[in-house]
């Protein structure tokens, strides 16, 4: 007992000891452990005390993703199983235990972390020779179609037979031919000639209105929107769910890029990584609203937290508000302003108590009020897209647990959490989305597996030589390094070191190949590849070079039926439209009933039409927004369609700015408007373009309108007979009410139908 005791105090002393050097120089956490535990099992006075509790404890050992494993890490794995080497049972003389190690030498992306492939092959070779083991492989898989199988195999064949790769054989697959399985390339994003370049240079550029854009910048975000596009396609037009699509990158970088893209075309997305909290524009919300509350001389936070969707405020309401304040002092402006608008009177009236508030309660009692009393939540959710709310939310509630958890909860007023918060760059957990495209990188998706694997980057540009570089000879069978050397720049190495130097590139060029491995083997039926072409062509072939004469083009697939499910327009709003319909038509589904109506002709008229259909449904909300970037939603909805953005933003236009049809859109005269207001008629589901209650001189009226591009619908019988039809049912769903119809042109007519 006494020798146990000492052991203890020895080992708590080492212990010790390596934390006080980690603080001291700086060591990462897992270096620190895996040299404590080199020491435990290798050390003569240690080893066999730390060996006997380890027999007494364990008799499996498993080991997956062996080929990561470091020189460092095998030694001390190595230090404990070489004792049940030949016919010995180890220190306490028990059984040897079960010894299974999985590993994958192709997979090995791991050398920032030191991992070396090599130690696969030594660990393989011990528990063969040494522990009586048995040497599995497999070259078959479940995962892959053998569509992607085959050009997997011939890439990596080709690699081999130039002496760039080793230890490959040819996959096969248990899956079946799958249809439409196969390996793309999307359009490659070219450079502009040096000429377009120096030109665009020498451009004069507003600062006040135009961003600054640099080049490079710009084509990684086409190539990013292609991306976006590509897994737009898939979503809306061919019913894929999003949770089967990643899209894998070498860098963060890039995903950030896909991930603006994804947000302009409203596809959910989900990433890995963890986020910084301030860069949250709800977090950044909730923050100057405290900042205002605590120092309500900050008028810069003061307009943030008005503008935020808690108060809703306009330009128009702050413009009032600077010219309302007596040197500069907005705070006192909001309390004494006249003519104020319902955003600031409630701004007013909220900021007032919470004001108060803020003298008594703690950071997160303060937070949590603000939050139920302001309905911060309900308000975000009506303003943001719908693949955004999670992510929101997901901000809000982040903020209110960093007033428990930062600094262990030490801040009890909320000048001093306003301050922690805005100097510190505290990261927080991504939200988990279920059902939303993967952004990872190819490290981040290793052991994964996805339908559809976007691979973005594909021929990147070639990186400069290194500096500082830390060259490691180390054996895998020798105790400690051979040789370890600092080489300020590969460019000028030592001649004792070039050969050193060039098995480095060597094992970067493998591991390079071993990433395309990764990537490309994640896929079950399709693999998609994207690139930008790079300044400077690198020395070696990139992924896309060895791709892409095997791969084809991907298609430009269009909605044949105009029933994919539409993306939730930019702002869009939580509203409850009145209760005009009958019972009847309150029962009626969500959808039209495929059975019951006819699949038009897809065409390039069609799918205009539902373009422009589209974006006068997400221009005309009711309450109807402030402003409207027709340009945008007309862009997002040619996107979705496959229509020219020009065209449709031109006819939706015409008529939303015609004079004969302003009445429907704005004015006072606007009681209620609806846009795909479900009817029944005999039974039969039907939709209605748009539905709008009008105050006119005779009273209030029924508007049915269907949208036309023709300038003459009137004259086709069955675009007559379906008006009425329409109008009959809106008759029988109010009755003794007005109700007139009428067609609405491209050119922005009114042609009324009796």
């Amino acid at each position: 007992h006494e020798e146990h005791r000492r052991m203890v105090r020895l080992v708590r002393v080492l212990l010790a000891e390596y934390a006080a050097y980690k603080r001291s120089r700086g060591l990462a956490d897992m270096s620190d452990l895996e040299a404590c535990g080199l020491a435990l099992l290798r050390d003569a006075t240690l080893s066999a005390w730390v060996q006997e509790r380890l027999d007494a404890r364990i008799r499996h050992v498993l080991i997956d993703e062996f080929q990561d494993t470091s020189p460092l890490q095998w030694h001390a794995l190595h230090a404990w199983l070489a004792g049940y080497a030949g016919a010995g049972g180890g220190a306490s003389g028990q059984r040897a235990p079960g010894v299974f190690i999985v590993g994958d030498p192709k997979q090995s992306i791991y050398r920032f972390r030191r991992a070396e492939p090599r130690v696969f092959e030594a660990a393989r070779a011990f528990v063969v020779e040494a522990l009586g083991g048995v040497m599995l492989a497999c070259d078959h898989t479940r995962r892959n179609a053998p569509e992607l199988l085959q050009v997997l195999n011939t890439v990596f064949e080709t690699a081999t037979q130039a002496d760039e790769f080793s230890g490959f054989r040819a996959h096969t697959t248990e899956l079946p031919a799958t249809p439409g399985a196969a390996v793309f390339v999307l359009p490659r994003v070219l450079r502009p000639p040096r000429a377009a370049r120096a030109d665009a240079a020498t451009e004069w550029r507003d600062t006040l209105t135009t961003p600054r854009h640099a080049p490079e910048e710009v084509l990684r975000e086409r190539e990013a929107a292609l991306v976006a596009k590509a897994v737009h396609t898939l979503v809306a037009t061919q019913q894929m769910r999003p949770a089967d699509i990643f899209v894998l990158s070498r860098k963060r970088q890039s995903l950030r890029l896909v991930a603006d893209a994804l947000r302009a075309v409203h596809v959910r997305y989900a990433a890995a990584e963890d986020f910084e909290l301030m860069a949250a524009i709800e977090a950044r919300d909730l923050v100057a609203l405290l900042d205002c509350l605590v120092s309500p001389q900050h008028k810069l936070s003061l307009a943030q937290a008005l503008r935020s969707p808690l108060f809703g405020a306009s330009d128009e309401d702050l413009v009032a508000l600077a010219q309302q304040a007596v040197a500069g002092d907005w705070w006192r402006a909001l309390f004494e302003i006249e003519s104020a608008s319902p955003a600031l009177l409630r701004a007013r009236t909220l900021l007032q108590r919470w004001s108060v508030d803020a003298r008594t309660l703690p950071p997160h009692d303060l937070l949590d009020r603000i939050v139920s009393e302001g309905e911060l939540r309900e308000r975000v959710l009506a303003t943001v897209p719908a693949e955004q709310r999670m992510a929101a939310l997901e901000a809000i509630s982040a903020v209110l647990g960093q007033a428990l958890l930062l600094d262990g909860g030490r801040y009890a007023t909320p000048f001093n959490f306003v301050r922690a918060l805005k100097r510190r760059a505290i990261k927080v957990a991504a939200p988990t989305q279920t059902d939303a495209v993967q952004l990872l990188t190819v490290h981040g998706a290793k052991g994964l597996e996805a339908k559809v694997v976007f691979v973005m980057d594909a021929d990147p540009e070639p990186k400069s030589a290194e500096t500082a570089t830390l060259l490691v000879d180390w054996p895998v069978d020798a105790a400690q390094p051979r040789a370890c050397a600092f080489v300020y720049s590969e460019a000028a190495c030592p001649p004792s070191l070039v050969s050193l130097l060039g098995a480095e590139r060597a094992a970067r060029q493998r591991e390079e190949l071993n990433g395309l491995y990764v990537a490309m083997s994640r896929a079950r039926q399709r693999l998609v590849f994207s690139a930008t072409q790079p300044r400077y062509q690198p020395p070696g072939a990139s992924w896309w070079q060895r791709v892409e004469p095997l791969a084809r083009r991907w298609p430009e697939v269009s909605d044949a039926s105009g029933s994919s499910p539409a993306p939730v327009p930019p702002a869009a709003s939580l509203r409850v439209p009145p209760r005009w319909q009958s019972a009847e038509a309150q029962t009626l589904p969500a959808q039209d009933d495929a059975s019951t109506r006819a699949v038009p002709a897809d065409t390039g008229a069609t799918r205009l039409g539902q373009a422009v259909h589209r974006t006068l449904e997400w221009a005309t909300p009711q309450p109807a927004p402030a402003s409207i970037d027709l340009g945008t939603l007309a862009q997002a909805a040619a996107l979705e369609f496959g229509s020219d953005a020009a065209e449709v933003g031109r006819l939706a236009g015409l008529i939303l700015h015609s004079p004969e049809c302003a009445r429907f859109f704005s004015g006072p005269a606007l009681r209620w408007a609806g846009n795909e207001v479900p009817v029944s008629a005999d039974g039969e589901a039907l939709r209605i373009d748009r539905l709008v209650l009008l105050d006119e001189a005779e009273g209030l009226v029924w508007w049915v309108l269907d949208y036309k591009l023709q300038h003459t619908p009137q004259a086709l019988a069955a675009y007559h007979d379906q008006l009425l039809r329409y109008r009959c049912a809106v008759q029988a769903a109010q009755p003794g009410a007005a109700v007139r119809c009428a067609f609405v042109t491209g050119a922005g007519a009114v042609v009324e139908i009796d």
